[in-house]
């Protein structure tokens, strides 16, 4: 029996309000109150919470791991309050698993922490100053095209170089869509994006000279970067977009709006914890209820936590 009138499939549901849910201490208590019939105080949904994140440690500590070691992954951040404080909730994800960090910054150590150090991993990510050190970088491409967009919108000559670049990357994109579908091979896509690879960096050297301050602005910070948009082209499994960092992490920021955000460092682990732990679920097709309930029971007999992870062999295939 656990000490206390709280047992593991009561906890987990708590959690899985609150993780899953993104219901913030007293909606959580309400909702206890009103589905349940408790009378659950607000620092008894803290304690619980502080106690959970303790439990879920070592396999969001081994979801980490994995995280390091994959060959690729995808990252972002975003800002959050804690008390008084902004920190910033980053995401790390890869095919297997997704793993949350609440930081005091977002510069690039946070990036190494979550992401490795090894040469060989291909970085999927936005043009945050902290990954330009990643040698093996996939820059998202949302935001070049959002960038082109605006160039035409302001018209004159800036118009122009947008429509360029917007005519470039509607053209790779097409034949991208043909790789993914099976109607182009890899080599061919490969051989059609590199021989006209002069053309867009030529347009992005004349929008960096020309009248419009924000278009030459925009252009300058392309061009040195210009070879990380086509990472996908040269290297198997890797898509052009962070999307999937970016999905995982509007969890992590509605979830900051909803609750308003953590008072304590605490608070801010059982966030990150509880996040890792639903996202990689959802990502396996797992049950998100059922993992928290035998994460918790294992604690209360004395076992450890079970894994995040498949089984090795498969983890590692992946």
């Amino acid at each position: 029996m656990p000490p206390g009138a709280f047992g593991p499939r009561l906890r987990a549901n708590l959690g899985v309000l609150a993780g899953g849910y993104r219901l913030g201490k007293r909606p959580v208590r309400q909702m206890a109150s009103d589905m349940l019939g408790l009378s659950l105080s607000t620092g008894m949904t803290c304690r619980l919470g502080r106690q959970g994140a303790a439990e879920l440690r070592a396999p969001v500590e081994e979801l980490r791991e994995h995280v390091r070691g994959a060959d690729s992954g995808h990252i972002d951040e975003a800002v959050r309050e804690q008390g008084q404080a902004d920190v910033w909730p980053w995401a790390a994800v890869t095919k297997m698993a997704a793993v949350f960090t609440i930081a005091p910054g977002r510069g690039a150590d946070v990036a190494r922490a979550m992401l490795g150090t090894a040469a060989r991993k291909v970085v999927i990510s936005d043009r945050l100053e902290s990954y330009n050190r990643i040698k093996r970088w996939q820059s998202c491409w949302a935001r070049p095209r959002r960038d082109s967009q605006a160039m035409i919108d302001r018209g004159g000559e800036a118009g122009e170089v947008g429509r360029r670049l917007m005519e470039h990357s509607d053209a790779r994109f097409g034949w991208w869509y043909r790789v993914r579908d099976g109607t182009l091979s890899r080599s061919s896509f490969r051989l059609s994006v590199s021989w006209p690879r002069a053309r867009p960096v030529d347009d992005l050297g004349w929008g960096a000279a020309c009248s419009c301050p924000r278009t030459a602005g925009t252009c300058r910070e392309l061009l040195p970067g210009e070879t990380h948009l086509w990472t996908f082209a040269r290297v198997e499994g890797i898509e052009p977009t962070g999307n999937d960092a970016e999905r995982e992490l509007r969890h992590a920021v509605i979830c900051r709006k909803a609750s308003g955000g953590t008072d304590s460092e605490s608070g801010s682990r059982f966030v990150e914890r509880m996040l890792s732990a639903v996202a990689t679920c959802r990502q396996q097709g797992l049950g998100v209820l059922d993992y928290l309930t035998h994460c918790y029971q294992a604690h209360l007999d004395g076992h450890p936590a079970p894994s995040l992870l498949p089984a090795t062999s498969d983890a590692q295939a992946a």
